[in-house]
């Protein structure tokens, strides 16, 4: 059976202050989610690198069975557009490295308006090799990309398709590599909508399926808007029979 990982893509969000984190002060918010998820996505790397001394603080405040997913910056992905690689990638792996065994998988997030590129992504999937010690995934929002030779380039590198499900974007559901992700933005109202009983028991019956073929599967909830995310990760867990806390 692969491992399961369910949680929110991000923790630090004021406005879940007086719902999912009542009573708890700030400064344990990520000591608390921890205790509730069995993994965490981190979101604010996207956005800024961060110093490796951060990621060392994170780690010492998680169960032992818990594991980080980080998001690659957005200035690889986006910026660059996945030119020169090697560079950016490093960066991330030594400040990423703080994390310890606690970091599981890297995402990296290509922008709705970069339509497929095959030498770039090869270029890119082999540069990944230099960080081997996890898993890579890459979240398509081109539909271009949903195609069979892209699925081979990730294939020969066991890098993972993310499944990303949202009402702004299409969804690409192949497994590529031995690890199998999933980022649930809100199905009617992106960032926003909570999911149904029945949208959440049919994610639980694939991450089943998933676990069961022995992948490694993770689940980051990211319709963080109106603090349905941490809700659903808990309704999620509680439908797999997961045990939260590591």
């Amino acid at each position: 059976m692969g491992r399961v990982y369910i949680g929110t893509s991000g923790w630090n969000y004021p406005h879940w202050k007086d719902s999912f984190y009542a009573g708890v002060p700030r400064r344990d918010w990520l000591r608390y989610s921890a205790s509730c998820f069995t993994g965490l996505e981190v979101n604010a790397t996207f956005y800024g690198l961060q110093r490796r001394e951060t990621f060392e603080h994170w780690a010492e405040q998680v169960p032992a069975g818990f594991r980080f997913a980080v998001k690659g910056n957005r200035y690889l992905t986006h910026t660059k557009r996945l030119l020169e690689p090697g560079e950016p990638i490093r960066r991330e792996h030594e400040r990423a490295a703080g994390l310890g065994d606690k970091l599981a998988a890297v995402l990296w997030q290509l922008p709705g308006n970069f339509s497929c590129h095959l030498r770039r992504l090869h270029d890119f999937v082999g540069a990944l090799q230099s960080w081997p010690d996890v898993a890579h995934v890459i979240e398509f929002r081109h539909r271009s990309w949903f195609q069979d030779p892209v699925a081979a380039c990730l294939a020969e590198r066991d890098v993972g398709v993310c499944m990303s499900d949202a009402a702004d974007w299409p969804l690409w559901d192949a497994v590529t590599g031995s690890t199998v992700y999933v980022r649930l933005h809100g199905h009617t109202r992106t960032y926003a909508s909570r999911y149904s009983t029945r949208l959440l028991t049919h994610w639980a019956e694939r991450v089943r399926v998933w676990s069961g073929q022995g992948h490694d599967v993770h689940v980051y909830f990211d319709n963080d808007a109106e603090g349905a995310a941490p809700r659903d990760a808990l309704r999620l867990l509680a439908l797999l029979g997961a045990t939260p806390g590591g």
